[in-house]
């Protein structure tokens, strides 16, 4: 199979030395990286540009992304030429506009008439005491994978913070639904720490928990090769 994995997180530029990013480290893609390489799978790894990365591999491919732009076209790029996505980049949701300070908004009649601006300096002025930063909402691109590729194999991830059980598997089924995707990995970041990362891999049928990294990577190689499987089996009756 032709893997394609998103890794990390994007980083979304407010000048050129400033940016909006998150903590995102990539270690989960690499291991998935590394499982799918183990079990002699090709592999293109689309990383962010401080993810963890595998090292070096004759079937591997690693292409750094830097904002939701650079994913976009990557992703618009391999996902027709892949079996399987697994899509656990942690993307920006909102990008940049425009950056001004506090007083400049309050003389603002209209503040609409601000989203059309753009910071031209390469490094806004630190002198103000206040800022405000103008937001825009980035696309969603784990919903453009099986427009891109209908037949691909998605697996995606949801993360949330201290809900009820219930509650992450109906959010996972919804993902699935919306995104058209065969697996959804949903966690809760308070059951996430470096000796544990418990999770629901749930699909139209299963739900099947884990408990750490190693084991979410090596089921959704397992899965990914089953359903690979059952596909082409299908295909050839």
């Amino acid at each position: 199979m032709r893997v394609l994995i998103t890794s990390g997180g994007t980083t979304e530029k407010i000048d050129s030395v400033r940016g909006i990013t998150n903590f995102a480290t990539g270690t989960l893609g690499k291991l998935l990286a590394e499982q799918f390489l183990a079990a002699n799978h090709t592999v293109i790894l689309l990383a962010g540009l401080t993810a963890l990365v595998p090292d070096a591999h004759p079937k591997l491919t690693i292409i750094k992304i830097s904002d939701v732009t650079s994913l976009i076209s990557n992703i618009t790029k391999w996902t027709p030429l892949s079996d399987v996505c697994v899509h656990t980049m942690a993307v920006s949701d909102y990008k940049p506009v425009y950056m001004t300070d506090l007083d400049t908004v309050k003389q603002t009649p209209n503040l609409t008439d601000l989203l059309s601006k753009h910071n031209l300096e390469h490094k806004i002025s630190s002198q103000q005491d206040y800022q405000v930063l103008f937001l825009k909402k980035t696309p969603k691109v784990i919903a453009m994978i099986k427009d891109l590729n209908p037949t691909i194999i998605l697996i995606g991830f949801k993360l949330m913070v201290d809900v009820p059980t219930e509650q992450l598997i109906q959010t996972a089924r919804q993902s699935l639904m919306t995104n058209k995707a065969d697996y959804i990995l949903a966690n809760d970041l308070n059951t996430i720490s470096e000796t544990q990362h418990l999770g629901l891999l749930v699909s139209q049928h299963d739900i099947m928990e884990v408990q750490s990294k190693h084991d979410i990577a090596a089921l959704i190689v397992s899965k990914s090769e089953e359903t690979y499987d059952n596909y082409h089996d299908c295909r050839n009756r």
